[in-house]
This record gives C-alpha cells, structure tokens and sequence, in this order.
C-alpha cells in the first residue's frame, strides 16, 4: 500500500526528493516532534498528544504470521492462548505492536515462548520463513510477502488503526500534501 503510493508518487512528481525513515512508534514521534520527520505513519490507536493532528488510514487484524510450510496454514483463525504455545520471534519492545500484543498476553495470563526479539522487520520475515519461528504483526504488514501466511488471532480488540501523525501548527509542505492524497488514493 505505502510502497505502491511511493511508486506512484515518484513517477507522477519525478524531482520531488524524500526520505523514509522506519523505527519503533516512540522514535518516530520523537523525531516528529523535533521537526526532523513531516509526517509519520504508525499504528496508534489513541490519538492522545493535543499538538498532534492524526488521519486514520486503515485498519488490520493481529495475525499470527508463518511459513507457508507449516501445518498451520490451513488454519482460518487462531486463539492467542494456541499463539503463546508456539516458538515466537517478535519486534523489539520499542515497537508497537509489540506492546500492544504482550498487553494482550498479560490480559489472559499467557507466557508466550518469545525466543527472539529483534529490531528489523525484513530480517524478522526472513526468519520466519524458515518455518522454525512465527510472528505476530497485523495482517496488512505481510500481504505481498511470499512463502508467508498470516492467520487472524481471534479475540476483542485484535484489531489495530493505522494512523499519519503530524504537527498541528506547522506548515504542511506542497510535497507532503500531494504525497498524502496519492496515499490515500491508493487506499481506496
């Protein structure tokens, strides 16, 4: 989705330059807020900060992410009780979905079997696809990964919001404008 709005993006405003920068929710809000970033994309479900001016943009189910080689891709859905069973690799603690996930854990009294955390998400889904570990990131994050399946984790609440964070008082620039739109476009 973002990848198919650059693609567009770049081909329609060829001498726009831009940079993405990818991190954990806090590192990215932290560089928001020194003006370092113009806008961030992140998966926040309270919109809390009053400076800040948040856009929803989708929204997508946990999913329990595999190897397409396991036995488990047969499954439509999968219980987070089953989930906390399995030998997981997950993002670091600073990301997220990975605080928002172990608050789904400790909500049900669960010890999952983390044996890997990791700060980079490509090297996550290589791992992953070796079929010794699973994942748990939302469903839209692997959808044009090969040899990965993603199964949603039943539940409430196992649903999480894609936000566009910004500055409420600052300037927004032509090129972020015209950037956001073409996302946007690229949702529908």
């Amino acid at each position: 989705m973002v990848t198919k709005a650059l693609i567009v993006f770049s081909s329609e405003f060829p001498k726009i330059q831009f940079q993405i920068v990818f991190g954990t929710s806090q590192e990215l809000i932290q560089k928001l807020n020194s003006f370092e970033l113009d806008v961030i994309l992140t998966f926040e479900e309270i919109a809390s900060e009053a400076h800040f001016k948040y856009r929803e943009l989708f929204t997508s189910p946990m999913a329990l992410v595999t190897s397409t080689e396991t036995p488990l891709k047969n499954k439509k859905s999968i219980a987070l009780d089953e989930v906390s069973s399995l030998p997981l690799a997950l993002p670091s603690s600073g990301f997220s979905t990975t605080q928002f996930i172990n608050k789904a854990f400790q909500k049900d009294n669960l010890n999952p079997k983390v044996t890997i955390e990791i700060n980079d998400i490509p090297t996550l889904l290589e791992l992953i696809k070796t079929g010794k570990w699973h994942t748990i990131l939302t469903k839209t994050t692997v959808e044009n990964e090969n040899d990965l399946f993603a199964i949603p984790i039943k539940g409430e609440n196992m649903t999480r919001t894609a936000m566009l964070i910004s500055l409420k008082e600052v300037y927004e620039k032509k090129a972020v404008s015209a950037f956001l739109k073409t996302l946007m476009k690229n949702l529908e």
